[in-house]
């Protein structure tokens, strides 16, 4: 089992914690992104080439069943999520084979609107609060994966 994280979208305090929960249980970690990422010592370091979805592909290229990826990106979450690979955001929001079609129909909409030139709701700053939802979910899923090994 390893912690796979599209670090590129990745808030600093949630990379930061799920940093310290994977090291402190010895599991693999493993950052992607386009760029090196600060305070990422610890965590095996894939930097991708700066092309449109270079990232996604290699998480998804590393992804086995039973491994816990963080990422925003619906559509990575979506190629995830058929692989039976465990994913959630940077907010806590679990993606499941029963709620992924519905979320990535959700995502291409706002994208439709966005490319005609319409504004759609943006995501609210990363908060003390957003962060505490992220942890409780973390330490959920990752109690659960621990228990099982067991």
């Amino acid at each position: 089992m390893k912690i796979l994280v599209d670090a590129d979208s990745c808030p600093r305090p949630a990379r930061e914690l799920i940093l310290r929960r994977a090291l402190k249980m010895g599991i693999r970690i493993i950052f992607a992104a386009n760029r090196q990422i600060p305070d990422s010592d610890g965590a095996e370091m894939i930097i991708c080439p700066v092309t449109d979805n270079s990232a996604d592909d290699r998480i998804a290229e590393l992804a086995e069943k039973g491994d816990l990826a963080l990422t925003r990106d619906v559509p990575l979450a979506k190629r995830l999520v058929d692989k039976e690979v465990i994913v959630i955001d940077d907010r806590g929001r679990a993606f499941t084979s029963e709620n992924i079609n519905e979320l990535l129909s959700l995502r291409n909409f706002a994208v439709g609107l966005a490319d005609n030139g319409l504004e759609t709701e943006r995501t609210a700053n990363y908060s003390k609060k957003e962060l505490k939802t992220f942890a409780d979910a973390l330490d959920r899923i990752l109690t659960k994966i621990t228990m099982n090994l067991k």
